[in-house]
């Protein structure tokens, strides 16, 4: 099995026994290559990802490897729950409608073509998922962010912000853009800003799709 160190640890009942190919982070490529080489030397190879591994995940970087160097082992790429997915089912249904995953980080993307996406999606009044959102290094990217939905919504409009979910640090909140940047928001984070006609029900943040909901009569 290979992954990032961390991504292994979470599925150590899995690995007992097994080969292990694990390294930091920024270290995807190498990582990918090498579960490359050990699939092409015959061995069964699981690249592990968290969420699901096609969305920000090693899904892609694989097929592009592969490609690249010619190699035609055979890749099948396994779905599974995307960050996005498990925090709205832990909110409610915010991503019952329109929506649009957005990593905030600037590593791999200038934050320039991030920044024009975020407009684009804003002004559209579609659904965000941000990942990525903060780290130690970065902070005023998600501070941009929240100032350029700011413009285009209510400052009332439902915020839901979860941490490390699935594990035994989750951490969910429900706020609105007004009183984001007050919560605690990492690296391990996804935030999912609602659009103008999300609403908070109850416990519960909901995106309505359309449908003529009617109360008692």
């Amino acid at each position: 099995m290979a992954g990032y160190s961390r991504y292994l640890d979470l599925v150590r009942d899995l690995t007992e026994g097994k080969e292990l190919i694990a390294s930091g982070m920024r270290q995807e490529t190498e990582r990918c290559e090498a579960a490359l080489q050990r699939a092409m030397e015959g061995a069964t190879v699981a690249l592990v990802s968290s969420g699901d591994p096609g969305v920000y995940g090693m899904a892609g970087l694989a097929i592009e490897l592969a490609a690249a160097r010619g190699w035609t082992v055979p890749i099948e790429v396994v779905p599974g729950v995307s960050a996005a997915q498990a925090a709205a089912a832990r909110l409610g249904a915010p991503l019952a409608l329109d929506y649009a995953c957005i990593s905030l980080s600037d590593l791999l993307v200038p934050w320039v073509t991030i920044r024009s996406r975020l407009a684009a999606v804003a002004a559209a009044d579609l659904v965000v998922a941000l990942y990525n959102p903060r780290s130690i290094r970065r902070v005023a990217q998600l501070e941009e962010a929240v100032a350029i939905f700011r413009e285009h919504r209510p400052g009332a409009t439902p915020v839901g912000i979860g941490t490390a979910i699935g594990t035994d640090d989750e951490k969910m909140c429900l706020t609105d853009l007004d009183h984001m940047l007050e919560q605690d928001v990492n690296m391990r984070t996804v935030v999912i800003i609602g659009n103008t006609t999300s609403r908070c029900l109850g416990p519960w943040f909901v995106t309505p799709r359309g449908y003529v909901v009617k109360g008692r009569e």
